[in-house]
């Protein structure tokens, strides 16, 4: 699940653009502050942006000393349509999700209802990880803070692509995730702890994560349109739908069913309410109206870093020094200014949030696409700017980077297609492969035979589903009927001492497949 697609994508063709009118806040009270940089650019940047990455549609905003001083809208909600974005066009804003579950929980330990340390277990009695000792020492920080032992996107699959798990089902199949890596040793991204964070709020409230964060945050900061989840968007007229590259052009797709990860990844909003968020982030919690959401104290510890973490790809565009995550916020330096940012990215969509609290600056970048280099290479232009930076062209930057990206790609990817056409027969007859395949926290996937090839399904979902094609020995590729998946992966057969399959594990082909296909993680043991 594209829920924290931080790297630059592969490059894209051109595609044309359409610009949505142009919209600038006005400050409410008194003039705005000045712009920190000139509207001009940003139009600039955007465009060759959007052509360059085949982007139907971007919004972006700036925050500055509490007031919202920058807001557009650029091209289309859908490819091939004629309504434009504007500030108000709701996105699927990914993991920008998990700074409002860090904020609910914040706001909880301000009433004395939680405490960051306490433990998961004394609210959640059900929780359990693989390790007896890591369940009973595993604290709500840990939860937020992606040092839990379990490798990048563990479990993702069980919510990614869309599946009918509930959130009781992968809190059940969490404690057959193997670590790897010790008990808060080093981080690896996860979204999965963050579904656990959201149910500790209707263990302590009795109410939903939804409920809390419409009610308790939305409200209060007016973040009209904005919905805890796409099911929740009261009027579906303003909303950009997302897109992927199939066949060379961005085409739109359905969004995908991912409410049961809600508190990582699943809130829509729009520049306009994002704006309000921001402000009252840059207030340490306190909203535009003067309402204290958390208090100070709270601001400065979700701010504050807990797990180191490597540096970006992009680390010397922005001349950092440190990388770390706090509280639902990555933390680093820019350019000799503490940064405090998140991207998030669902499958179609990706978003882009900076915050420099020293300026009292917040950027926004939105697209409605999945390729996040434009959205940053857009949320880099601007950044340079307000932080008196050496002028460069990011786009060009980003196309350069994109384009290595790709083509190391595509060598592996030719590669395995090469050996593929050249394969000999599997190692065994094809009905010796056919049957029922277990893994203990996915749960079961078959492999049928049609006609002169094989299929693979994994259940409870219905876009894993493709033809098993022989690569070498007992080893296939399977390649996903649904192309918008970009996650083909070897299946390789185990034989026990009878000489007959016992099981099957999976890898991704592609070095560019998204971490939430955790392929790697599984262990299917043949059942019939």
């Amino acid at each position: 699940m594209k829920l924290n697609r931080t790297t630059m994508a592969a490059a894209l063709a051109l595609a044309p653009i359409a610009f949505a009118p142009a919209v600038i806040a006005q400050g409410t009270a008194r003039k705005a502050p000045a712009l920190p940089i000139a509207p001009a650019e940003i139009d600039e940047t955007v465009a060759r942006a959007m052509k360059a990455f085949q982007v139907p549609g971007m919004a972006v905003g700036i925050v500055k000393d509490g007031k919202l001083v920058f807001a557009r809208g650029y091209g289309v909600r859908e490819a091939g349509k004629s309504a434009k974005v504007d500030p108000d066009t709701l996105f699927q804003i990914g993991s920008n999700t998990k700074a409002f579950t860090a904020a609910a929980l914040a706001m909880l330990v301000d009433e004395g209802k939680l405490r960051w340390d306490d433990k998961v277990i004394d609210h959640l009695p059900h929780f359990r990880l693989y390790d007896p000792y890591v369940t009973r020492e595993f604290t709500i920080r840990d939860l937020l803070t992606h040092r839990s032992g379990l490798g990048l996107g563990a479990g993702d699959l069980m919510i990614f692509p869309a599946t009918d798990m509930t959130r009781a089902e992968i809190m059940q199949g969490m404690r057959h995730l193997k670590p790897v890596s010790s008990f808060r040793a080093k981080y690896d991204y996860d979204n999965l702890l963050y579904m656990v964070a959201g149910e500790l709020i209707p263990a302590v409230t009795g109410q939903s994560w939804e409920d809390f964060v419409s009610k308790r945050i939305f409200a209060p900061l007016k973040m009209t349109g904005c919905a805890a989840n796409a099911d929740r968007i009261a009027d579906g007229r303003d909303v950009a739908s997302p897109h992927v590259v199939m066949e060379g052009r961005a085409q739109a797709i359905p969004v995908e069913g991912i409410n049961a990860i809600g508190p990582a990844g699943t809130i829509n909003c729009n520049i306009t309410g994002m704006a309000r968020w921001l402000e009252t982030q840059l207030a340490a919690g306190e909203t535009p109206t003067g309402q204290r959401l958390f208090t100070a104290e709270r601001s400065a510890e979700m701010w504050d870093m807990v797990t180191p973490t490597p540096p970006s790809p992009l680390a010397g565009l922005y001349a950092s020094h440190f990388s770390g995550y706090g509280l639902g916020w990555f933390l680093s330096d820019a350019h000799g200014r503490k940064r405090v940012h998140h991207t998030g990215g669902v499958l179609g969509t990706v978003t882009w949030v900076s915050l420099i609290p020293e300026l009292k600056l917040g950027i926004l970048v939105f697209t409605n696409q999945q390729n996040g280099a434009a959205m940053e290479a857009v949320g880099g232009q601007i950044l340079d700017a307000c932080l008196g930076a050496p002028h460069r062209d990011w786009v060009a930057t980003a196309q350069a980077m994109t384009a290595e990206r790709a083509a190391k790609a595509a060598a592996i990817e030719a590669e395995a297609a090469k050996t593929a056409a050249v394969a000999a027969p599997p190692a065994l007859p094809l009905e010796a492969y056919t049957g029922t395949y277990r893994d203990a926290w996915r749960g079961d996937a078959t492999v049928t035979r049609s006609g002169d090839a094989l299929v693979l399904r994994i259940s409870r979902t219905k876009k894993l589903e493709g033809p098993l094609t022989p690569y070498k020995g007992n080893i296939f590729i399977v390649r996903w009927k649904d192309r918008s998946l970009e996650a083909d992966a070897f299946v390789r057969f185990e034989q026990g001492y009878d000489g007959t399959p016992s099981g099957m594990t999976m890898r991704a082909i592609s070095p560019a497949t998204d971490f939430s296909y955790d392929f790697q993680d599984l262990d299917f043991r043949k059942t019939e």
